[in-house]
C-alpha cells in the first residue's frame, strides 16, 4: 500500500509518488524476489486516478541518472481501478479535481488530467468497476476510460454492476459487487500474474 500525498500537495505530487513507488518496486525485484515485469497497481476513487495517472503518464527511466532508482521504468504492467475518477470533464468528481488541480484550474489542465485523453496504445492492461447507482463518483468515468482503451486496442475488463453506492471497497456484503474480487483475480490469472 503507497502512503501518497495528497491536498494540499497538488499535481504532479501525487503522481510523482506513485512513479517513484513503481520505479523502487522494479528497482528492488531480485532483491525482493518478484518479477519486474509483473508490477500492477490499483486504486479506488480519488486513488483510482491516481493509479490510471500512473498507467497512462509514465516514461521508460533515465539511464544516466545517478540514482538506481530513477533508472527503471514507472510504467505499471497491469491496472486495476475501482470506481475510478477519470475525467475532469462532464462527469467529474468536483472535490477530488479541487484537491488535485486547486479551486479553479485552466481548461487545459482540466484536459491533460481528465485521463480518458491519455490512453495510448502503450498504456497497461486494465480491470476497471463500477456501480451504474454511484452517485459519488459517476459511472460514465469508467466508460469514459473503457472506451478510450478500446480506441486504442489496449486490452481491458469492465465490470458494471447495476447496484451500489460510492465506495463499496471489497463488497463483502454486496450481493453483485462482491463478484469483483474474483473477477479480477481471474483476469489477472489470464496476464499471468496469478499461477495458482
Amino acid at each position: 500500500m503507497l502512503q501518497y500525498r495528497v491536498a494540499p500537495y497538488k499535481h504532479p505530487v501525487p503522481l510523482g509518488d506513485a512513479q517513484r513507488a513503481i520505479r523502487l518496486v522494479r528497482s528492488c525485484a531480485g532483491e525482493w524476489r518478484i518479477d519486474p515485469n509483473r508490477i500492477g497497481i490499483l486504486g479506488f476513487s480519488a486513488g483510482g486516478h491516481l493509479a490510471v495517472s500512473a498507467a497512462t503518464i509514465f516514461d521508460g527511466g533515465y539511464p544516466e541518472a545517478a540514482d538506481p532508482v530513477d533508472k527503471q521504468s514507472c510504467r505499471p504492467n497491469a491496472l486495476i481501478a475501482c470506481y475510478p475518477v477519470i475525467s475532469f470533464g462532464e462527469y467529474r468528481h468536483q472535490g477530488s479535481m479541487v484537491n488535485l488541480l486547486g479551486e479553479n484550474p485552466e481548461e487545459e489542465l482540466r484536459n491533460y488530467m481528465s485521463l480518458e485523453n491519455r490512453v495510448t496504445k502503450d498504456t497497461c492492461p486494465s480491470f476497471i468497476w463500477h456501480t451504474a447507482e454511484d452517485a459519488g463518483v459517476p459511472v460514465e468515468n469508467s466508460l469514459l476510460l473503457a472506451l478510450a482503451l478500446s480506441k486504442n486496442k489496449v486490452p481491458f475488463e469492465l465490470h458494471v454492476f447495476p447496484h451500489g453506492a460510492h465506495g463499496l471497497g471489497l463488497a463483502k456484503d454486496h450481493p453483485e459487487a462482491k463478484a469483483w474480487p474474483g473477477l479480477c483475480v481471474q483476469w489477472l490469472r489470464g496476464l499471468g500474474f496469478v499461477t495458482k
